[in-house]
């Protein structure tokens, strides 16, 4: 597991109940991976925007910031936010449709009880850690 480089994410972390904790750890390793596989995208920072775990590509600034935390009406569902003013979920929704559940124009949700696809998820990822140097080349498909 990637060790957390702020002790704040850690303890945000640490607060959410196991199950949960469990689903949002294997998400945020899934964007360390994701980052780490793609050209462009460099150093990932993680902290907290809005008291919510955030993933950030400061030095490429090839991507927007992912966030991932308990939906606040539902205990037993959390989220992969990204920012509302991106096309990202509107690509998403083309790309996975009934697939994947949403919310809004920031929000791919999900329950505990599921397992979402790995393989989806680290495409989401990817699109969200390259949606600036894409969109300056043209390369997303929305």
């Amino acid at each position: 597991m990637e060790p957390f480089q702020h002790p704040d994410v850690e303890n945000t972390f640490l607060s959410y109940p196991e199950t949960l904790r469990k689903k949002l750890l294997h998400m945020r390793e899934l964007i360390f991976r994701t980052a780490v596989c793609m050209e462009g995208v460099g150093e990932i920072k993680e902290t907290l925007k809005w008291g919510q775990p955030s993933y950030l590509t400061p030095v490429t600034r090839s991507g927007t910031t992912i966030r991932i935390d308990q939906l606040r009406y539902d205990p037993r569902q959390y989220g992969m936010f990204v920012h509302c003013q991106t096309s990202l979920l509107a690509t998403y929704q083309a790309l996975y449709g009934d697939t994947l559940n949403y919310e809004g124009k920031r929000c791919i949700t999900f329950s505990v009880d599921d397992d979402p696809s790995d393989e989806i998820l680290q495409h989401c990822i990817a699109l969200a850690l390259t949606y600036h140097l894409c969109k300056r080349r043209d390369r997303l498909p929305f």
